[in-house]
């Protein structure tokens, strides 16, 4: 009876032992668990802030690209209205100038006109004289300011300056050249405002 009793007692912690390490298993087993989770969780929550950080980077590239854009079109825009300023300066300058120059071409027939009568013998003299006068203050005046008559005398015929009303025979050595000019041309610096007419040898 003792002899039982007592194997039965050293039996009971055998048992105890397999279930202790049943037990051990099961918690290692939930223990391998929780850390892969927690682990699967924080490869998850650092691909999130990687992913974040690529938006956020793209985004300010964006910024960036826009930025410099947007700096190049108003330098664009600054340049052309500084350009279309000076235009309209010229431009405006220019139509002035252009408008005097029949006012030239009336003194100079005006004078022509004087000097074939023979106002000396008129007592138109005077006349003649004052007319003249004004007429150089006035020439002055355009010369002052960068208006310039465009030279024909012997000159060859330039399409950038001259324009051809007609042609004339005067031999070999004359052709292509301007035998005579109808009509003044004038530049405004280096820009034609009104060429010259004029008829050319051929």
């Amino acid at each position: 009876m003792t002899k039982n009793k007592d194997k039965k007692q050293v039996e009971q912690p055998v048992e105890n032992q397999q279930e202790n390490t049943n037990v051990q298993t099961e918690n290692g087993k939930v223990e391998v668990e929780n850390t892969e989770r927690v682990q699967t969780e924080e490869v998850s929550e650092t691909e999130m802030l990687q992913a974040k950080v690529a938006e956020l980077e793209a985004r300010v590239a964006e910024l960036e690209d826009m930025k410099l854009r947007q700096m190049a079109e108003f330098d664009n825009f600054r340049r052309r209205t500084n350009k279309e300023k000076l235009e309209l300066m010229a431009t405006a300058g220019e139509r002035i100038f252009k408008d005097m120059l029949p006012l030239v071409d009336d003194f100079e027939r005006a004078l022509s006109a004087m000097s074939r009568k023979g106002d000396e013998a008129t007592g138109d003299e005077a006349i003649r004289q004052g007319i003249e006068l004004i007429y150089n203050k006035f020439i002055g005046f355009l010369a002052a300011n960068d208006v310039k008559v465009i030279d024909t005398a012997d000159a060859d015929f330039n399409t950038d300056l001259h324009e051809a009303i007609t042609t004339f025979a005067a031999g070999e050595d004359k052709k292509g050249k301007v035998i005579d000019c109808t009509q003044k041309g004038y530049t405004l610096g280096e820009k034609v405002i009104r060429f010259a007419k004029v008829i050319v040898g051929e």
